[in-house]
């Protein structure tokens, strides 16, 4: 997957380096958790961790962007280690370990009120919001055939 949207060898600002972290706590809600077992069976779903590591890693990035600038991710490695029960509390700790070019990478790892539930990695990579936009118009105008 090609994602480049800047100049080769533009950088991210200097301030966002290996070794910086964040933590975000969230309560598991309804929403975040799965159905399909029932009732007794509710717990975070895998799908709805995942959406939580990437915001935490996202905002972290965020802190360090300039204006006109996200991310989007483009790999998570997780290893979903325990359940979490509706209405338990979760810390997601994320930490840069890789930053090269525009690409960032962070080890995560987070816990509920009683144990560790997932490690792993996943990576983003910095953007150009307004060139994504132009990329994505041209895409859609292929699909569309207007391209």
């Amino acid at each position: 997957m090609v994602v480049e949207t800047l100049r080769v060898g533009e950088l991210v600002k200097e301030s966002l380096r290996p070794g910086l972290s964040r933590i975000n706590r969230i309560e598991v809600d309804r929403d975040r958790t799965i159905g399909f077992m029932g009732e007794e069976g509710r717990v975070y779903g895998t799908p709805y961790l995942v959406r939580d590591i990437e915001m935490t890693c996202r905002e972290l990035i965020l802190e360090h962007a300039d204006a006109g600038e996200d991310s989007v991710g483009t790999d998570v490695s997780i290893k979903h280690l325990a359940p979490t029960l509706l209405g338990m509390k979760v810390e997601i700790a994320v930490t840069v370990t890789l930053v090269e070019g525009r690409r960032v990478v962070f080890e995560i790892s987070a816990k509920d009120d009683v144990e560790q539930i997932c490690t792993g990695t996943h990576g983003r990579f910095v953007v150009d919001v307004n060139k994504t936009f132009q990329r994505l118009k041209a895409k859609a105008a292929k699909v569309t055939g207007s391209g």
